[in-house]
């Protein structure tokens, strides 16, 4: 019971169709859709994926505007020796936009990037999560009151967002060589709104109830730093984020888990010192659970330090590839409860694509993307899970004239679902995610 009810209060965690590690995003710039694999590129979406790599990027002032929308479902299959069912979680976000700037005179170049850095997305249960259900009727069997003498409703939603402002100084070393600095500020916004109810028909009304409505907010700043080689058609890049502490602050509307008046009451008739005792102890439990999210409590949702190695290949002067390694060190990175400690590595990312020009005008791409999170039964939960992964993207540009492209692409990431032991038998965690962006860079 003490573990059901301190994973029930952990708040629900959102994370949007997105690709990129547990907290971090990776696509920005709709060339990522479009071909997956960008840490080669000298093109305006480097000031991401590869600032030292604008050294060698367009003379002079070029901006790019991007906007994706995503779409998912987070599903949760519960199965019991009663049966099955299926809680249905949709994740949605509005029209997700990244704008890219890049300046270059000489050896010098700066660039800057704002988008929505990690997570970003809406997600909600409408009869919940099987977990908060699950600890309601755990608590009112305690008390001796049985499933099917009352009706539950639950509800369970929330919302997390990581803006962020990116900045670069890059400097070509020598004809071959260059290196590029940076920060980005995080901004972190999200809530949490929940409940789960027991409700009976006849004389005792609101049996036992969790309540949560918790907005949350805080800020962080990532350093980076990044290396890239080019010399004829070979281009090898390497890029470090330090990791990026976020302490949220509760701003909590509601929090509330326990029995019903009553329930209290009818207790209390029937036994009063033993119920007294009962609720007592009781009382301190749900205090001491319930601490983390007071209004004021603070939470850590730090998005980990990434490594990102990459080489390009120019094979002839229309046909271009790019393989590409990604390793989020989600393992040191704090989340909330410290459940990083559950997972069994951090995040692995291979990366290729590949892209082609048909002529002056149209490119045509495509890539795909291999996620291992290194996930484990104690680190998935009903409010926040994941699943490893395969994505598939293809797209191209136009070349409208000799300043400005026209990008458009489509990724979608098959995941495999993951199957955790429960107490009452097992969960399936499954998913789907989708992704379709247009955007325009533009060359002064």
């Amino acid at each position: 019971m003490k573990k059901l009810m301190m994973t029930a209060l952990i708040a629900v965690a959102v994370t949007a169709a997105k690709a990129g590690g547990l907290m971090t995003n990776t696509n920005y710039h709709i060339a990522f859709d479009r071909m997956m694999a960008r840490g080669a590129s000298l093109d305006i979406d480097a000031a991401y994926s590869n600032p030292a790599g604008l050294a060698w990027g367009h003379d002079g002032l070029q901006l790019s505007l991007n906007f994706q929308k995503p779409w998912q479902y987070r599903d949760i299959k519960a199965v019991t020796a009663a049966g099955e069912h299926t809680y249905e979680g949709k994740a949605s976000a509005p029209i997700v936009p990244a704008l890219f700037a890049s300046y270059k005179q000489d050896r010098w170049a700066v660039s800057a990037m704002i988008g929505i850095v990690g997570s970003g997305g809406f997600v909600e249960y409408k009869e919940g999560v099987p977990m908060f259900n699950m600890l309601l009727t755990g608590l009112l069997q305690q008390n001796g009151i049985q499933p099917g003498t009352y009706k539950m409703d639950s509800e369970m939603k929330g919302k997390q967002y990581i803006y962020g402002g990116q900045l670069n100084f890059t400097y070509r070393l020598t004809d071959w060589l260059s290196a590029a600095v940076g920060v980005r500020a995080n901004y972190y916004d999200g809530y949490y709104r929940g409940h789960v109810r027991a409700d009976e028909h006849a004389q005792l009304g609101e049996l036992a109830a969790l309540l949560l409505d918790v907005d949350q907010k805080g800020w962080g700043f990532t350093p980076m730093v990044s290396v890239n080689y080019h010399k004829g058609p070979l281009t090898l890049t390497a890029r470090y984020e330090f990791r990026t502490k976020i302490s949220t602050k509760n701003s909590t509307n509601v929090l509330d888990a326990g029995l019903g008046t009553n329930v209290i009451a009818a207790m209390m008739a029937a036994d009063p010192t033993g119920a007294q005792a009962k609720l007592a102890a009781l009382s301190q439990q749900l205090n001491g659970y319930t601490a983390p999210y007071k209004d004021g409590a603070r939470t850590r949702y730090d998005m980990p330090a990434l490594l990102s190695v990459a080489a390009g290949y120019e094979f002839t002067p229309k046909l271009r590839a790019t393989l590409e390694y990604h390793f989020f060190d989600d393992k040191n990175a704090k989340m909330a409860g410290d459940r990083q400690k559950e997972l069994t590595h951090g995040t692995h990312e291979i990366l290729a694509g590949v892209e082609y020009d048909i002529n002056d005008k149209f490119t045509v791409s495509c890539g795909a993307q291999r996620t291992d999170y290194g996930l484990s039964d104690d680190y998935q939960q009903d409010t926040s899970f994941a699943c490893d992964s395969y994505s598939i993207g293809l797209g191209g540009a136009w070349n409208i004239n000799e300043k400005v492209r026209l990008n458009a692409g489509y990724f979608i990431s098959l995941y495999s679902d993951y199957t955790k032991k429960t107490s009452y038998g097992s969960e399936v965690f499954s998913r789907t995610n989708n992704v379709i962006g247009l955007g325009v860079d533009y060359k002064f």
